[in-house]
């Protein structure tokens, strides 16, 4: 009987370990189980409850994603984080397969809605191109989505955080655009991002609900620009209190000493949530700032930690799965 109730009790282990992560893997030249990653998402059950790895082989992807709503606990892995390229070219303008003409929110070449998402290794482009408008790479609205040493490339409206409920966690990824590159409600931190302008535009552009205590952190992140830039704005209001701090990051010159700008001249910069804390580099002076965004004290800066922005969350918890075929 105590052999019979140990072996029963292995079975169960054994599955629950089984089922702690499942794998799929992606594969153009067919060595996986689908060629495609949307084939992928589609496999991926709805109100999925355990962690569900997807493995993308190095390759270029051209395809308009969806994560619909439910498909839960997705983790997408890839082989390389520069050669595994997720990547559509929709833009403002363009006109669908199915004669819609594209917007912004349209746009999207990879759209997430299910809820604790992460990606690591992968690029995320829209292709559309320097002057197509309006172009989105990537549309987070699902919560708790972790991103780890991902790429997102493209130009105007490339990071998409729309979701006023979700929160979005950013670690070591690499971010380049020209205007309103990183906007959207939701409340989102990046650590030790690369944030690259191409054009004397807006970084962000916040929408962040007055309700909401916090909105964009960017915590020990580097600021860049193209060389011939001088006039890259930290980012300017899309809603009235739009919510946004730089903390401990480098500012290249290509942000201008008024550091922040306001939206076509409306009066959402006068409830703007705008401030910086010990940053540093060409662009850091504050002697120039505007005169409606703030420079923290160090003990409102002492405030602003994951745990306040994220209660009840830890992102830094994260495991990622290591499998690969």
């Amino acid at each position: 009987m105590k052999k019979l109730v140990f072996i029963l009790l292995l079975i169960s282990v054994l599955k629950a370990r089984g089922q702690a992560h499942k794998q799929i893997v992606v594969a153009q030249d067919g060595s996986g189980n689908y060629k495609t990653v949307q084939e992928a998402l589609n496999a991926v059950p709805v109100n999925n409850k355990t962690r569900l790895v997807i493995y993308v082989k190095q390759g270029i992807y051209k395809e308009k994603l969806h994560l619909d709503t439910g498909k839960n606990f997705v983790e997408l892995i890839g082989e390389s984080r520069f050669n595994t390229i997720l990547t559509y070219d929709d833009h403002t303008g363009k006109v669908s397969a199915k004669g819609d003409s594209i917007n912004t929110r349209s746009s999207y070449s990879f759209q997430i809605k299910g809820d604790d998402f992460i990606a690591y290794n992968i690029t995320f482009r829209n292709d559309a191109g320097f002057t197509a408008g309006q172009a989105v790479a990537v549309e987070a609205q699902g919560d708790k989505a972790v991103f780890i040493n991902c790429r997102f490339i493209g130009n105007q409206d490339i990071l998409f955080l729309n979701n006023e409920k979700s929160h979005q966690y950013y670690k070591d990824c690499y971010i380049e655009g020209t205007t309103d590159f990183i906007f959207g409600a939701a409340t989102a931190w990046f650590e030790n991002c690369h944030i690259h302008s191409k054009k004397n535009s807006h970084i962000t552009a916040a929408s962040t609900p007055q309700s909401h205590p916090y909105g964009y952190v960017f915590n020990d992140c580097t600021l860049t620009g193209d060389s011939t830039l001088h006039q890259v704005s930290l980012g300017r209001p899309w809603r009235p209190y739009a919510w946004v701090v730089y903390m401990h990051c480098y500012i290249g010159q290509q942000v201008k000493p008024e550091g922040w700008s306001n939206w076509n001249k409306t009066d959402s910069y006068k409830t703007a949530r705008y401030a910086e804390y010990q940053n540093y580099g060409p662009g850091a002076s504050i002697t120039q700032r505007v005169n409606w965004s703030k420079q923290l004290t160090a003990a409102e800066a002492a405030g602003i930690t994951l745990e306040n922005v994220f209660p009840g969350w830890d992102p830094t918890a994260t495991t990622i799965n290591t499998i690969t075929p």
